[in-house]
């Protein structure tokens, strides 16, 4: 058995502590808009039930053999369904600005979509690797495929939560298509979700108002366009160099969102176009050296899985910061590593783990 892959190691540890440095910054936006305590509050989760247990779990994952996984994915798929249904559950589901995602453990808040996401990773990695000379066949590519994108899909919708469904299915026809899929099926199923997609936007406003804001975003600049005609302005503002840590403007009362779905814009503006395409190139790199370990993995599970995580993450991270720039739709997910959310960061390092404990078995 080999070492970690210590540039993959690298990356992740300065996404890590990049991310927390520009999640911090993004907070003082807080001052303006909620209580000293709330931001205390907020800091403090982040840090002890995302930053320190991910990073203690990045350590242990990547000691736990991958086959481990492999042997258990149904039964993490099925949990994972099991749990997210929780957040249907009057007095246990919580409920957030029109949207149920979030379950209640006591004191604390926990988003299972995000261990749903993984969940499924493994169960297709698992699957696809079990009927690898049938991938091309209806009876195990096609319709399994379909069913098990068509329980997550409802589930997500349900809540809703569109932008996790979008990444989620990125990874799931990814791995569709490593596994050895015909073109033709990869067609009728990225049909299948444009479909899926355009019937959202006539059937729920806020999808058709996320379309139409995205192909004018300045046209109701006082309603729907707000959030990103302010990230126009704060990406613009930042210049080559940014205003400096901590001394963004925008953040404090203009900006939606400063530490979820915006904090991209935060960071453009205090860091400039040198700082956004730093994080860019991060993600870049997190991506190249993860496909790395794919081509060398000892076998096709691992493979797989470590093409579905890499899709995960990176996906959302570009689908997050091309909604900053008016490049996508507006669609609500955070930035890995650095948006708040303690469950995501959790989940982002836990499947960084798998990747590394992969790579202590990759072929010279």
């Amino acid at each position: 058995m080999n070492k970690v892959d210590i540039w993959f190691l690298s990356i992740v540890l300065l996404l890590a502590a990049g991310g927390f440095l520009i999640f911090l910054s993004a907070s003082f936006g807080l001052l303006a808009r909620e209580e000293g305590a709330r931001m205390s509050s907020i800091i403090f989760n982040q840090i002890f039930l995302g930053l320190l247990p991910g990073l203690a779990l990045l350590f242990v994952c990547s000691r736990i053999n991958y086959k481990v996984w492999k042997k258990y994915s149904f039964y993490i798929f099925f949990l994972s369904i099991a749990v997210t249904l929780f957040v249907f559950v009057p007095g246990v589901g919580l409920k957030l600005n029109g949207a149920s995602r979030w379950i209640l453990v006591g004191p604390l808040s926990f988003q299972p979509a995000e261990l749903l996401k993984l969940g499924l990773v493994l169960y297709l990695a698992a699957w696809f690797s079990g009927v690898r000379f049938k991938v091309h066949t209806f009876a195990y590519g096609l319709i399994p495929l379909f069913i098990f994108l068509s329980i997550v899909g409802f589930i997500l919708l349900k809540q809703p939560d569109t932008g996790t469904l979008v990444v989620m299915l990125a990874a799931s026809i990814g791995i569709f298509f490593l596994s050895g899929a015909r073109v033709r099926d990869i067609i009728a199923l990225f049909t299948v979700a444009v479909v899926t997609l355009a019937a959202l936007a006539f059937t729920r406003p806020y999808v058709k108002e996320r379309i139409l804001t995205y192909i004018n975003p300045l046209g109701d600049i006082q309603g729907a366009g707000w959030q990103i005609g302010q990230s126009f302005i704060a990406v613009g503002s930042g210049g080559l160099l940014g205003r400096g840590f901590g001394h963004g403007i925008q953040k404090f009362t203009y900006l939606p969102e400063p530490i979820g779905d915006s904090i991209f814009a935060v960071a453009a503006e205090e860091f400039g176009l040198v700082g956004a395409l730093a994080i860019v190139s991060l993600f870049v790199f997190f991506a190249l050296r993860g496909f790395h370990i794919a081509n060398r993995a000892p076998d096709y599970f691992s493979r797989l899985t470590v093409i579905g995580i890499v899709i995960l993450i990176v996906g959302q991270a570009f689908l997050n910061i091309g909604s900053m720039l008016g490049i996508f739709p507006l669609t609500g997910v955070p930035l890995p590593f650095i948006s708040h959310g303690g469950t995501a960061l959790l989940f982002t390092l836990i499947g960084s783990g798998i990747i590394l404990n992969i790579s202590r078995y990759t072929r010279a």
